[in-house]
């Protein structure tokens, strides 16, 4: 922190200034065109475009590392005719070499100890090859390869900008290559999530009518043949239909699950008098055989709702108190409160007490 007797000076430089901001201006329109990019070849292109403007260079290359970290793969490229470069492993040229120790060098065409790499690059009239690793999280992305026709004097200044602008870049690539992997992840997901729907579909269309006939047969041969069974058999025949039950049970259960899911609500206006007359219809029987009572208001509203979904509401709910009611269940009772809105619901749908 400054007294008030201290002073902070720096003498004004023109030249300074005006090299300083345009290589603040050439980082940040470079952060700003990284940032709005999310397509690796198009953010490769650009990123090399601005690099080569700022700099004045003649052409470029981008190298990614594939995924075995042995080989640099040409990615994007400007101003160049790149027959012979497509690929780089990490032990040969310049690029190599760059990613291999995660260094930048700057070096003229004739240094090149690959002298078949040299003749190339020399055919294509460069003299001077920059590379630049693009490094983020200390793991080489790839490479920034630039060139130029004439001999060039970097300063360090320029050498920082650029390590800075590969950083940038490195950075950038990561993150889109984990956006492009990551959304791969997501159609995986998705045409799994397709296949899982359309066997559920398949398997509790193919089960719902045998199934149900199935315990509609053994409904019938309870009523009519198990007084021919002594005690064991009617124990097994027991158990036979409550298995038979549950199959049923697990198939509705798929099909509502299936629906919810897939189908939008139809909204209209619903009996729920008519509807508890269909669920007590198809539970009379098991009423009747545990002595449990069904009693409802004699008037009951209609309410705006879906209702394929409120006779599942209240077919869970009568489930739920047949199941957990235990051998005491002697009543189930239905009832239902006005809110004061416009129309009428219930507080809670189907309200069951144990007696």
């Amino acid at each position: 922190m400054l007294t008030q007797e201290e002073q902070s000076k720096v003498k004004f430089n023109t030249s300074c200034s005006k090299e300083s901001n345009e290589a603040l201006a050439a980082l940040l329109k470079l952060s700003n065109f990284l940032s709005s990019s999310s397509e690796l070849a198009s953010l490769l292109e650009g990123a090399l475009s601005i690099v080569l403007d700022h700099f004045r260079l003649d052409a470029g290359r981008v190298y990614l590392m594939d995924e075995t970290e042995q080989y640099l793969t040409l990615a994007a490229y400007k101003g160049l005719d790149i027959s012979g470069l497509e690929n780089v492993h990490l032990d040969e040229g310049f690029s190599g070499k760059s990613a291999r120790t995660k260094s930048f060098i700057a070096q003229h065409i004739s240094e090149l100890d690959d002298t078949e790499r040299a003749e190339i690059l020399a055919r294509k009239g460069l003299e001077i090859i920059i590379c630049v690793p693009f490094i983020s999280m200390d793991r080489v992305e790839g490479v920034m390869n630039l060139a130029a026709k004439k001999i060039i004097r970097l300063s360090q200044g320029d050498i920082d900008l650029l390590m800075a602008m590969g950083h940038q870049i490195g950075v950038a690539c990561s993150h889109v290559r984990t956006y492009m992997h990551l959304q791969e992840k997501v159609r995986e997901v998705q045409e799994n999530e397709k296949a899982i729907k359309f066997f559920a579909c398949s398997a509790s269309h193919d089960l719902k009518s045998p199934s149900m006939g199935l315990y509609g047969l053994l409904k019938r041969l309870q009523k009519e043949y198990v007084h021919l069974l002594d005690d064991k058999g009617k124990s097994y025949f027991d158990q036979v239909l409550k298995v038979a039950g549950q199959i049923v049970s697990s198939v509705e259960q798929i099909n509502g699950y299936i629906t919810t899911r897939e189908v939008p609500l139809r909204l209209e206006e619903v009996s729920t008098k008519e509807v508890l007359a269909k669920l007590r219809h198809e539970i009379s029987e098991l009423l009747e055989e545990r002595r449990i009572r069904w009693v409802e208001p004699v008037s009951l509203p209609e309410i705006v709702a879906d209702e394929l979904c409120m006779v599942r509401i209240f077919r869970n709910l009568l489930d739920n108190a047949l199941k957990y009611g235990g051998a005491g269940l002697s009543e189930i009772r239905f009832q239902y409160r006005e809110t004061g809105q416009t129309l009428s619901s219930f507080s809670a749908p189907g309200e069951f007490q144990r007696y």
